[in-house]
């Protein structure tokens, strides 16, 4: 679970958000205000980021607050997954990013395998969903769902994207070192399950 000041800083900013979009008053549109100024310090004691960075990142949106979405797909061949190499930090996910306005959950999961490790692919199944917060990533400022989709490989070929500097499929029992802000050892030990069963019913949270 993620620790408790993470929780406070994003409910506060979720409620400032909601406050400043909808209040019109403008005294309350002042304590909004505060309120969100309060979320960006708590964050800026506990990581040590400068308050203008995660004010651009965290606290620049309008409207109501909802949860982001980080779509991931889930690709075997031959009893091995599918993963790339993340250039921002060398280790290894299972092809995504966040979800596209204007596209289906399948529709990313296909472009993201195709960008990242140059698979042609076509969406089977969603695997699961899941929040962030209940599964061992790193701390985040976001409150995040995570969705997995299992695709199967139609054509292409493998290729490093602009993002990513490998490609290869590794087997269960044989996992490179994880990109654990996209994925965790559960999450990958889960889509496995899958594989063995696909019965298996769509997991969530």
């Amino acid at each position: 679970m993620e620790p408790k000041w993470l929780d406070w800083s994003k409910q506060l900013q979720s409620i400032a958000q909601a406050g400043l979009t909808y209040s019109k008053d403008v005294y309350d549109l002042e304590r909004f205000e505060l309120i969100r100024k309060i979320s960006i310090e708590i964050l800026a004691h506990h990581t040590n980021i400068e308050m203008p960075v995660i004010k651009d990142l965290f606290a620049n949106e309008t409207g109501y607050a909802t949860p982001k979405v980080d779509i991931r797909a889930v690709v075997f061949k031959d009893g091995k997954i599918l993963m790339v190499q993340e250039k921002s930090d060398g280790k290894w996910a299972l092809p995504g990013g966040w979800a596209d306005i204007g596209l289906t959950p399948s529709e990313v999961a296909v472009k993201e395998v195709k960008e990242e490790s140059g698979f042609d692919v076509k969406a089977l199944k969603l695997l699961a969903v899941t929040d962030h917060k209940c599964h061992p990533h790193p701390p985040s400022p976001y409150h995040i769902y995570k969705l997995f989709i299992h695709c199967e490989i139609v054509g292409g070929a493998p290729a490093q994207g602009i993002e990513t500097s490998g490609v290869q499929f590794f087997e269960e029992n044989k996992m490179p070192p994880l990109s654990t802000a996209r994925n965790t050892k559960s999450q990958i030990e889960m889509a496995f399950k899958y594989l063995k069963n696909p019965q298996e019913n769509v997991y969530f949270d």
